[in-house]
């Protein structure tokens, strides 16, 4: 009896040579997605931790000018109320001596930048180096004694509230955006 026997190796080989078009596809979208995915976590770690370094150096700046002010009367020992903001020979931050002299000469208080070259400052009023972009602008006003987010006219209280706004403007960013504020009463 004659049996045939049928060589089988050339289909086999036909059929374990590669993956078809449509598996290759599926495989490099899976792979692509989950590279893109990678890439979106990081990059919104980024930002939140360029957002959270901001935050800190910006509640530390606004914490230098109540450092800096800490201890100065709310008005000029001299003159009293008679003149608010600083005093014609009060130019520099050297010559502040208390605290009407941070509401500026027109009453919308002073700023401190690194732009301006006079900023940001340290609690010991020196400019900080190396912080491009930063600015410090303190507002002093009287609020009511009692009823302190009540803002009354100059020289109607012995209580004042100083507000430092800190505002950083990126390289690429149009303007400074506020970043944190710090609030505090002096009473008088």
């Amino acid at each position: 009896m004659l049996t045939h026997h049928r060589d089988n190796s050339a289909i086999t080989t036909a059929r374990a040579r590669g993956f078809t078009l449509i598996e290759t596809a599926l495989a490099t979208i899976i792979v692509g997605t989950g590279v893109l995915a990678i890439m979106s976590a990081q990059q919104a770690f980024f930002k939140q931790n360029e957002w959270s370094t901001h935050a800190s150096t910006a509640q530390r700046l606004g914490n230098e000018i109540r450092e800096l002010t800490l201890h100065l009367p709310y008005r000029d020992p001299v003159t009293g109320d008679s003149f608010w903001g600083p005093e014609p020979n009060e130019i520099s931050i050297e010559d502040f001596d208390d605290l009407d002299d941070f509401d500026g000469d027109d009453g919308d208080g002073v700023t401190f930048s690194f732009a301006l070259g006079n900023g940001p400052l340290n609690a010991l009023g020196l400019p900080i180096p190396d912080m491009a972009g930063w600015s410090q602008r303190v507002m002093v006003e009287h609020v009511d004694p009692f009823e302190i987010t009540h803002v009354v006219a100059d020289g109607a209280s012995t209580t004042v509230r100083v507000r430092v706004i800190v505002e950083y403007q990126g390289v690429a960013d149009d303007a400074p955006r506020e970043i944190t504020r710090v609030a505090w009463i002096a009473p008088g």
